[in-house]
């Protein structure tokens, strides 16, 4: 297995999540699917309560948003006259969300409530958080040679701590230094990494980003960050010409820290 320096001067990793540390396939054929079970459900145990409140509140923002920059939004078709007014904003909200996740959305609204929904199935044990078993090792060794590692995910910031703390190998959270979601910005948005390079408190060339998308990456790269492709089994092919142009690794175990104690 070839390896990959991590680029001279680089203080701290930012990894993603899904198809970098994490398979696809968990969050496609768990996560999502669990939320699409239990939407309705989740919805009308917790409708009255503060927190469920506030994240229809910022989900009817969104789609306020989306309609006044003239995007696409989901078509309500509740028949009034068979529902009570809380069925019928509750089916409201289900349509919505069911909307953003088939359009892949990654609105911030909608990975708030993800999260929230999420906590319930990881504190019932219904889900563990699956890792690529070359990461936590992986990231033990980076921390070993004076590396701070952050997560970015599209993911909302409680559903990355969720996964880290009740993963398949326990409570792996104490690993990461801090999380970014979509509130910083959006993934491929040059803004949003220059914006956590200054929470982080370092240049950008002082980051290494490690991503499955190469339009992340790109993104990542237009801000002076430096991009690693990572390519897992199920994650979208990497041309010839992205796999010249970018490090590429196949496993974590595969980029190695030069040039540090």
């Amino acid at each position: 297995m070839a390896t990959v320096a991590i680029p001279a001067g680089t203080t701290a990793l930012l990894l993603d999540i899904e198809g970098t540390t994490t398979p696809i396939t968990f969050v496609k054929d768990i996560l999502f699917p669990y939320i699409r079970e239990h939407l309705e459900d989740y919805l009308s145990a917790h409708w009255e309560e503060d927190e469920c409140k506030q994240d229809v509140h910022l989900l009817k923002k969104q789609i306020e948003e989306d309609m006044r920059q003239n995007r696409a939004c989901p078509v309500h078709a509740v028949d009034q006259t068979v529902h009570t007014d809380e069925e019928k904003a509750i089916r409201e909200v289900v349509d919505d969300v069911l909307w953003q996740m088939a359009a892949d959305r990654k609105s911030t609204a909608l990975k708030r409530l993800q999260g929230h929904m999420w906590r319930v199935a990881y504190a019932s044990g219904t889900i563990k958080g699956e890792i690529y078993q070359d990461v936590t090792p992986s990231i033990r060794r980076w921390r070993g040679h004076g590396l701070k590692v952050f997560i970015y995910s599209s993911g909302s910031v409680e559903a990355q701590k969720l996964l880290f703390t009740h993963s398949v190998e326990g409570d792996v959270l104490d690993l990461f230094d801090g999380h970014f979601d979509t509130a910083v910005g959006a993934k491929v948005d040059a803004k949003s990494y220059e914006r956590i390079a200054e929470r982080i408190g370092c240049a950008p060339e002082e980051i290494t980003f490690l991503t499955d998308v190469t339009r992340e990456a790109k993104a990542a790269g237009d801000a002076g960050v430096n991009a690693v492709v990572v390519i897992r089994p199920g994650n979208a092919e990497v041309t010839e010409e992205e796999a010249a142009h970018y490090r590429v690794i196949t496993s974590f175990g595969q980029l190695e820290v030069t040039g540090r104690a």
